[in-house]
């Protein structure tokens, strides 16, 4: 294992002194916990959203804390669901007298943890709502997972909802945004290589020299292929006609594209993928409103991406332009 930490049990509290220490005027950092919220949280009159889930998706999700976005995150240990005790903290800390929003990926111990946390902050009174994001088409039910998988669409769940809870919107109101994002977001992923969970130190699976897998999550779930190295126009076509089969969107749709590296795959190459994802819209007579390329929602070291698409209306689109100032995320 080759990578630049300190003491493997304590790469996450490391992790969160240095986003503090870099950025002193933006973030704070809840005492004795993993819990980190803006600055000027909690935010009066306005709903506050809460994110989270297990380390080593950076910059998912302390990465999305800031205007236009959530209010908080908190950090499990490496790929594995923070505790129920430390998302308590996260509500307390952003609950601004309109309520809370929770945004879960689909995991098992995550949906379990939030939920229970939830019950906690609501028997302090706070008011709390909760959505689950279930965007990976690949497969129904992993190692994590009962249903279908969140993967990156969550990064823009997070977007739209946090745009309009800076409107001043109700909980009533930002969950329901969340919940139309959820319903109209898919993803499908892919890798070509295994990462290294620090605490372990040995890749937690293999790929063969000359393979990839088709439909693996991130954290290293089982896809629905493995099979020998493609070319990015024949992967971009898989995940894309996969992702676009599930949503049966008619002609003249418009969408939202994001394609997301998973931490060990250039830049270049991902903007290769996107060449092929285009022309599969374009031949489809789908519009593309906007398309982000970069590092989204990681699984540490491993090379490989993921595809999202958003089918977009007016109002997701009016949100999805609105201003953001987070680290992982700019508009």
């Amino acid at each position: 294992m080759k990578k630049l930490i300190n003491n493997p049990e304590q790469v996450v509290q490391d992790m969160l002194q240095g986003i503090i220490a870099a950025h002193p005027n933006q973030y704070k950092l809840v005492p004795e916990t993993t819990v980190l919220v803006r600055a000027d949280a909690p935010v009066s009159g306005k709903v506050g959203l809460v994110s989270g889930g297990g380390s080593g998706h950076e910059p998912s999700h302390a990465g999305y804390v800031g205007k236009g976005m959530l209010d908080g995150a908190v950090s499990g240990e490496v790929f594995t669901s923070p505790t129920p005790d430390q998302i308590f903290e996260a509500i307390k800390a952003v609950d601004g007298g309109k309520g809370v929003l929770l945004i879960i990926k689909n995991y098992t111990g995550d949906v379990m943890n939030f939920e229970m946390a939830a019950e906690m902050a609501e028997a302090e009174g706070i008011k709390v709502a909760k959505v689950v994001v279930n965007d990976d088409v690949a497969v129904e039910d992993s190692t994590y997972t009962t249903g279908r998988r969140g993967i990156a669409g969550t990064v823009l769940v997070h977007k739209i909802a946090g745009a309009l809870a800076e409107t001043g919107a109700s909980l009533e109101e930002v969950e329901a945004v969340a919940n139309k994002v959820i319903l109209n977001v898919r993803s499908m992923g892919m890798a070509l290589t295994p990462c290294t969970i620090p605490a372990a130190g040995k890749p937690g699976f293999s790929i063969g020299e000359k393979e990839m897998e088709i439909g693996m999550g991130i954290h290293g779930e089982p896809g629905i292929e493995r099979s020998e190295i493609r070319t990015a126009e024949e992967v971009a076509s898989e995940l894309v006609e996969k992702v676009l089969d599930d949503l049966n969107l008619p002609d003249n749709s418009t969408v939202a594209v994001m394609i997301n590296g998973l931490g060990g795959t250039p830049l270049m190459e991902l903007y290769i993928l996107n060449k092929k994802v285009s022309e599969i819209l374009s031949t489809r007579n789908i519009k593309v409103h906007e398309t982000f390329v970069g590092e989204y929602m990681t699984s540490l070291e491993m090379a490989g991406c993921s595809v999202s698409i958003l089918n977009m209306d007016e109002q997701l689109t009016t949100l999805l332009d609105a201003e953001a100032v987070t680290l992982g995320f700019k508009k």
